[in-house]
């Protein structure tokens, strides 16, 4: 089987990559990337050179590239996007341009290519915020409420895999994940830049009052779940995938410090960035229940893989280090 990744230079995608190369390795992977600032081919350094791994430095929003990266697949993972909210207040419009024209140039070249399987990977935030005190979920059913620029955009790029499939009949699935962790994550998000940050002797910047609650998943569980929706998902429907460890920002902040013998003084609090939403949860009963899918790795392990990774990893992500303050700046 032929399987293009799309972003797959960036985090999640690179994981993908290598689960996916690991797991099917009679199938051809072609990974489409543009290497922005979060995509970096040094994620897949192990990968070149191998004979059934192709990549293609392109865009998505370039459709004579994506004509010629699809024709032939079997399965297109379309996993690009623009993704850092901090990012998306200060500079909307590549959101935009990425998430949503991106993904209907490619959207697009897959219907016309007769492409037999298209999953699109989303998130919770598409959804909207839950109040800390509510103790319902999200479920497939939620209608949509985005309160950002880039959970916007997502949730745009989402209706048009659905548009696509309703009105063109492309065999379409869609996923939306909680919080992703483990090893390739840029470190602007915070596990990560929490790890590197005191690897360095430094603190932990946290926002607000660190209450906001996100639903984890280590990023090996969520491989194994777009697997298993890309290939046995019913075409047009959609999956939530949690591995159900809702956790405070301020929860997760002590959890590492625990892992790295610091105390709670080395937390550098912050003022909370704008729309800053309060909770995610997602309910995943139909992803366990139709496909059989279980998360394998809990919390506390995946945090002490992660750790053990960025510990053993300082030449990948040392570099990224003056990008990541610059951005924190704005």
């Amino acid at each position: 089987m032929r399987v293009v990744v799309t972003g797959g230079a960036g985090f999640i995608g690179s994981n993908l990559v290598h689960y996916w190369s690991a797991q099917h390795p009679e199938d051809s992977v072609t990974v489409v990337d543009a290497l922005t600032y979060a995509g970096r081919k040094e994620s897949l350094a192990d990968l070149e050179g191998k004979p059934r791994y192709e990549f293609r430095h392109v865009s998505i929003n370039d459709a004579a590239a994506m004509a010629s990266a699809v024709r032939g697949a079997d399965l297109v993972l379309h996993l690009a996007a623009e993704s850092h909210n901090d990012r998306a207040i200060g500079a909307p419009l590549p959101f935009v341009e990425t998430n949503v024209l991106g993904t209907a140039v490619l959207l697009e070249a897959c219907r016309r290519a007769d492409v037999p399987r298209f999953h699109h990977v989303s998130t919770d935030e598409v959804y909207g915020s839950l109040a800390l005190d509510d103790p319902g979920r999200f479920s497939e059913s939620t209608p949509y409420a985005p309160r950002g620029p880039y959970s916007a955009s997502k949730a745009g790029s989402d209706h048009l895999v659905r548009a696509w499939h309703e009105t063109y009949g492309l065999a379409t699935t869609v996923s939306n994940s909680g919080n992703n962790f483990g090893p390739f994550q840029f470190p602007e998000k915070l596990i990560p830049l929490a790890i590197t940050r005191l690897l360095h002797g430094g603190k932990v910047p946290l926002y607000g009052d660190g209450r906001n609650v996100r639903d984890w998943i280590y990023v090996l569980d969520h491989c194994a779940a777009i697997d298993r929706i890309a290939r046995t998902g019913r075409p047009g429907a959609t999956y939530l995938v949690s591995a159900e460890n809702e956790l405070s920002n301020l929860e997760v902040v002590r959890r590492i410090l625990r892992l790295s013998h610091r105390g709670e003084d080395a937390i550098d609090w912050v003022a909370d960035r704008q729309g800053h939403d309060r909770r995610y949860a997602l309910d995943s009963r139909r992803l366990r229940e139709e496909l059989g899918w279980t998360p394998a790795v809990s919390f506390d392990d995946g945090l002490r893989r992660t750790i053990d990774w960025y510990s053993g990893h300082e030449s990948w992500w040392a570099p990224l280090l003056a990008p990541v303050a610059r951005s924190e700046a704005r």
